[in-house]
C-alpha cells in the first residue's frame, strides 16, 4: 500500500509541473533541442516544440518530484528489476496520454534501475531527531571508551611485566640448556615446570596441551609437562550462587534441593560441586536426580584472553632469537588457540557429550555424563553425578584384578578404534584421570562383576578431515608392515603447510630405522616405541603435523601406555594395525566393533 501511495505522489508532482502549461505559455519556437533533466537524465535531439513556464512553478514541482523519485528509487526492496519497469510503465499511465516527456523519463528510469547491480544506500533528506541525539551522545560514549581502552592497555602492560619476571630464569636457562650437562637440564625442567604452574590458567593449560605435542618439543620436556596439576584456589560459594543464578533466571534453592557448598574438585577454568535436583512437579515421589554442576571461576576468560595476547607476542619474539627457534612457538600458539577456545566454553563441552552418547548409544560397557538440559550455559554446565573409581587405582597395580584388567585394556582400545575410524570423533583427553570404572553384577549363573567405563571431561576433542583420515590410516598401514619410505611420504603429508627443510634426508633416515625395526632384534621393540622414535624425528627435521593429526597420535600412545601397564600382553598397536590392514575396513568396521562390545 505505502509503494501505491508513493507512485501516486511521483504522478501528482509530474503531472503539477505541467498542469499549467496553457495558462503560463509565452511563445512556440521550432527549434532543435537538447533537453536534460537533473532528475531523468533525458536527452532529446529531435525537432519539436518547448514550453517556457514560471520558472518559480517549475523549480518548486520540481524539488518536490525529486524527492518522490528519490525515496521510489532508493528504498531497499528486494524486488525483481522487470518490476521496476512496470512500476515505471504504470506511473506513466497514470499520467495524461498527450504528457510525452513524463511516459519517456519513467521508461528511461525503469530501465536505468534495472541496469543498476547495486541499488543505492537509502537516502533520508529529512534529518531524524533520533540520529540528531545519537550523535550527541556520541561524544560521552567515545571518551567512555577511551579510559577503559587505557586501563585495558595498562593492566596488560602490568600482567606482561609479571609474566617477564617471572619466566626470566627459564629462558637465561633455555639459552645455554643444550651445552650443559643432564642435570642442568632436569633443574631447568623442574623450573619450567614450577613456572607455569604460578602463571595462571592460561599457561598450566599450554604446557598440558604442549605435553601433547612431542613433533614440536624434546620428549622429557613433554614428559615433565604432563606432570602439570590444574588444581587452582578455589572460589566462593557466594559467587557459585551467583552465577548459577545470572546462568539460569531461578534462584539456587528452585533449581537444586540440596547444594554442596565445598566443591568436589577445582580447575584451572572451573570447579565442580554435587548437588540433586528438585522434583520437577509438585508433590512427585521419584528418586531424587544427583547431579554434578562445573562452575567457571571469575574472570578466567578475561585473563585467558589477556594471557593469550602476551603469549602470542612472545611466540613471535621467539622466531626471532636463533636459540629458540627449535622451540617453534608460534606454531604451536596457533593450535593452541583453538583448543583453549573449546576449555573455556561449557556449553561446547556440552555439545560434546551429547554427540559422544549417541555415538555409543548402543554400547554397554561405555557411557559418558549426560548434560542436564536446559540447565546447559556457557559459565555453568550441570550434567548427571557418574559414581567410580579411577582407572589410575588399577594402572597403578591393583593386586587380585587381572581379568578386570584385561578386561578394561579390552575395552578402551575398542571404544578407542570406534572414534578414530568409525565415527571420526575422538576424547583427545583420555589421560586415566578423566576415566572412572565402575564393577556391575552379571545376570548369569556366576555373579561375576563386569567393568563399566565412564569417559570424563570431553572439552577437548579431535575431528580429522577426510584427507587428514586417509593419509593418518596409511600411516598406520605402512607402521604395520614396516615400510619406511611410505611411513614418512605419508608423515610429509599430515600437514596442509608442509615446509620440511629437507625431506629427502627425513625419508632417509626413517628408512633407516625401519630397516632396523625390521631385524630380528628390532622385533624385539615395541611399535608405540617406534612411534614414539618417529615423532622425535619428525622434531628434529622440523615436519610439520596439523593439530588435529597429532593430537589423535599422542592419544593413541597415551591410551596405548597405560593400557600396555593394565595388561602387558594386550598390544593396542597391533590391534589397530590388525583393522586397518583390512581391505574393506570401511565397510566391516563399524559392524565388528559394535557387535564386540553392544549387548
Amino acid at each position: 500500500m505505502s509503494r501505491f501511495f508513493i507512485y501516486r505522489l511521483v504522478g501528482k508532482h509530474t503531472q503539477s509541473l505541467f498542469s499549467n502549461h496553457k495558462e503560463t505559455r509565452s511563445q512556440w519556437g521550432s527549434f532543435k533541442t537538447a533537453l536534460r533533466s537533473p532528475q531523468f537524465r533525458v536527452h532529446s535531439s529531435s525537432a519539436g516544440y518547448c514550453t517556457t513556464v514560471s520558472a518559480r512553478n517549475v523549480v518548486t514541482h520540481t524539488h518536490h518530484a525529486q524527492v518522490a523519485w528519490n525515496r521510489l528509487l532508493h528504498r531497499q526492496w528486494n524486488l525483481p528489476r522487470i518490476n521496476t519497469i512496470a512500476q515505471a510503465f504504470c506511473l506513466s499511465l497514470s499520467l495524461r496520454s498527450h504528457l510525452l516527456i513524463p511516459g519517456i523519463a519513467a521508461v528511461t528510469c525503469g530501465k536505468l534501475a534495472w541496469a543498476q547491480k547495486k541499488r543505492a544506500p537509502p537516502l533520508d533528506p529529512y534529518p531524524s531527531h533520533k540520529s540528531l541525539y545519537t550523535r550527541a551522545k556520541n561524544g560521552p560514549i567515545f571518551i567512555t571508551s577511551l579510559i577503559l581502552s587505557l586501563i585495558e592497555f595498562f593492566i596488560l602492560i602490568g600482567r606482561a611485566f609479571y609474566i617477564s619476571c617471572l619466566f626470566t630464569p627459564s629462558i637465561l636457562m633455555g639459552l645455554v640448556v643444550e651445552l650443559c650437562g643432564p642435570r642442568f637440564r632436569k633443574l631447568w625442567l623442574e623450573t619450567v615446570h614450577r613456572t607455569l604452574e604460578r602463571a595462571g590458567p592460561a599457561f598450566i593449560k599450554w604446557g598440558q596441551w604442549a605435553a601433547t605435542r612431542p613433533d614440536l618439543f624434546p620428549k622429557d620436556l613433554c614428559t615433565q609437562l604432563s606432570k602439570l596439576h590444574s588444581d587452582a584456589p578455589q572460589h566462593s560459594f557466594a559467587y557459585t550462587k551467583k552465577t548459577i543464578e545470572k546462568a539460569f533466571g531461578r534462584k539456587l534453592s528452585e533449581i537444586f534441593e540440596e547444594f554442596e557448598e565445598a566443591p568436589l574438585a577445582s580447575g584451572s577454568i572451573a570447579q565442580v560441586h554435587r548437588a540433586s535436583l528438585r522434583f520437577q512437579y509438585p508433590g512427585q515421589k521419584s528418586k531424587s536426580s544427583l547431579v554434578a554442576v562445573k562452575v567457571r571461576h571469575p574472570g578466567v576468560g578475561e585473563s585467558i584472553r589477556r594471557d593469550f595476547v602476551i603469549i602470542n607476542f612472545v611466540a613471535r619474539v621467539s622466531t626471532l632469537v636463533p636459540a629458540l627457534k627449535w622451540l617453534r612457538l608460534d606454531e604451536s600458539v596457533q593450535q593452541f588457540g583453538v583448543f583453549m577456545l573449546s576449555q573455556v566454553d561449557l556449553a561446547r563441552e556440552a555439545s560434546h557429550l551429547s554427540r559422544f552418547i549417541y555415538n555409543f548409544r548402543r554400547w554397554k560397557d561405555v557411557s559418558f555424563p549426560k548434560p542436564v538440559y536446559p540447565l546447559v550455559h556457557p559459565a555453568v554446565l550441570v550434567e548427571t553425578y557418574e559414581h567410580g573409581e579411577s582407572v589410575a587405582g588399577y594402572v597403578d597395580g591393583m593386586e587380585g584384578h587381572e581379568w578386570i584388567k584385561t578386561r578394561l585394556a579390552h575395552i578402551g582400545t575398542h571404544a578407542l578404534l570406534k572414534m578414530l575410524l568409525v565415527d571420526n570423533f575422538i576424547h583427545a583427553d583420555m589421560h586415566p584421570g578423566n576415566i572412572l570404572v565402575r564393577k556391575k553384577a552379571s545376570r548369569g549363573v556366576f555373579k561375576t562383576k563386569k567393568p563399566h567405563i565412564v569417559f570424563l571431561d570431553v572439552g577437548m576433542t579431535a575431528e580429522l578431515s577426510k584427507n587428514d583420515r586417509e593419509n593418518l590410516l596409511d600411516f598406520f598401514k605402512a607402521v604395520a608392515l614396516r615400510d619406511g619410505r611410505t611411513a614418512a611420504e605419508r608423515t610429509l603429508k599430515l600437514s596442509r603447510k608442509q615446509n620440511c627443510p629437507n625431506p629427502e634426508a627425513f625419508i632417509e633416515e626413517v628408512e633407516e630405522a625401519f630397516k632396523f625395526w625390521g631385524t630380528p632384534e628390532g622385533d624385539l621393540v615395541h611399535p608405540a616405541d617406534c612411534m614414539h622414535e618417529l615423532l622425535e624425528k619428525v622434531r628434529r627435521h622440523r615436519v610439520n603435523i596439523d593439530g588435529n593429526v597429532c593430537t589423535v597420535m599422542v592419544t593413541t600412545l597415551v591410551l596405548e601406555g597405560w593400557q600396555r601397564k593394565l595388561d602387558p600382553g594386550y598390544d593396542v598397536m597391533h590391534t589397530l594395525q590388525t583393522m586397518v590392514l583390512k581391505t574393506d575396513w570401511a565397510k566391516s568396521l563399524s559392524y565388528t566393533v559394535d557387535g564386540l562390545m553392544a549387548p
